[in-house]
């Protein structure tokens, strides 16, 4: 039996940071093949360093600790209706999270940056043509809502972005965007990966997972497309939690 949603963004743009591996590149994969034009970004000279499928998409270097770098980006986009605030990373530079530094580095990377390059980009969100109008999408963690000693930084700088969710989707409601948030759960990607080499760790995590798994990154891919369609119109502020049920035990 077939039961899977399609969604068609024919003559959309779409701008994904970090699209080239895990939720970001599942993402960017199924706006592409649901007929919207989408750059990406990533951290290495091109699209020629990465072993993933990146045809026919618009390839943009960004390292989000280069403010110079996100002011570049978005100065160079002259349209756009979707922009996918996935990009982030715990224990930025191999950082602890529990000193000053790290923890400061952690916020800048996934709370600044992202809030920066929205921020510079409300001008052509506001002219979006899109049915529903323009949608954008912030990446926000279980560790916003439960503690995570471990990433201190990480966690607070994801509680963050539902704040900065919520004042933006209140903000800019008049310009005609939304702005909504996704809370993955646990997705086998390069983030979670070093728990396959403690598996304890990492079978205690899959215990609180009613579903009993991780999550594939297109799980998380889906919902976010929903999110930025004209079906999710009346959808501003929100934060769409996908976690397999892990945030109700």
């Amino acid at each position: 039996m077939t039961n899977r949603a399609l969604f068609d963004f024919t003559g959309a743009t779409a701008l994904v940071t970090g699209g080239t591996s895990g939720i970001g590149h599942a993402t960017a994969t199924l706006l592409r093949d649901s007929g919207a034009k989408v750059t990406i970004t990533g951290t290495k000279s091109g699209p020629q360093d990465y072993d993933v499928d990146l045809s026919g998409m618009v390839y943009r270097q960004l390292v989000l600790t280069n403010p110079d770098g996100i002011d570049a980006l978005a100065g160079s986009i002259t349209q756009l209706d979707i922009l996918i605030n996935n990009a982030g990373a715990n224990f930025p530079g191999g950082l602890d999270e529990s000193t000053a530094e790290g923890f400061t580095a952690s916020v800048e990377v996934n709370l600044l940056a992202p809030y920066r390059l929205t921020e510079r980009l409300h001008g052509v969100l506001k002219e979006s043509k899109a049915d529903g109008g323009a949608s954008v999408v912030m990446f926000a963690s279980m560790a916003a809502i439960r503690a995570v000693p471990v990433v201190p930084g990480y966690g607070s700088a994801k509680a963050g972005v539902l704040s900065l969710t919520r004042n933006l989707a209140a903000k800019w409601a008049d310009d005609g965007i939304r702005v909504n948030a996704v809370v993955p759960g646990l997705v086998a990607t390069r983030m979670t990966a070093p728990m396959d080499y403690v598996p304890e760790i990492k079978q205690e995590q899959i215990d609180h997972v009613p579903l009993g798994r991780f999550a594939r990154p297109e799980e998380i891919a889906s919902p976010i497309l929903y999110l930025c369609s004209a079906n999710a119109s009346y959808s501003t502020g929100s934060a769409l939690v996908v976690d397999g049920g892990y945030s109700v035990l």
